[in-house]
């Protein structure tokens, strides 16, 4: 197993417990999505700004899904990194 693999496991094993601690299905945490998302706020915007990105779309989430609604991770992800883009525009 090489290094990476271990720190996936890690991650992986945190993101369980973390999600069981507060009653959220692990399978639905895409970590590829959040850090794709993340790294462009960090390095588009302001990297203070990531995680406040990765919460503003699992809240967005949440809320779809609290009203039964499907749920569409790319698009919102690609509407969040888009701000970013309006902000470089106007710069």
């Amino acid at each position: 197993m090489t290094d990476f693999e271990k720190t996936r496991e890690l991650w992986a094993d945190w993101i369980e417990d973390a999600c069981a601690a507060v009653g959220v299905d692990a399978e639905s945490v895409d970590v590829v999505t959040i850090h794709a998302m993340t790294k462009k706020i960090a390095h588009g915007f302001e990297r203070p700004m990531a995680p406040v990105g990765a919460y503003i779309l699992g809240v967005a989430v949440g809320h779809l899904q609290e009203q039964g609604r499907p749920v569409d991770i790319d698009s919102m992800q690609q509407a969040i990194e888009a701000t970013i883009t309006e902000r470089e525009e106007q710069a």
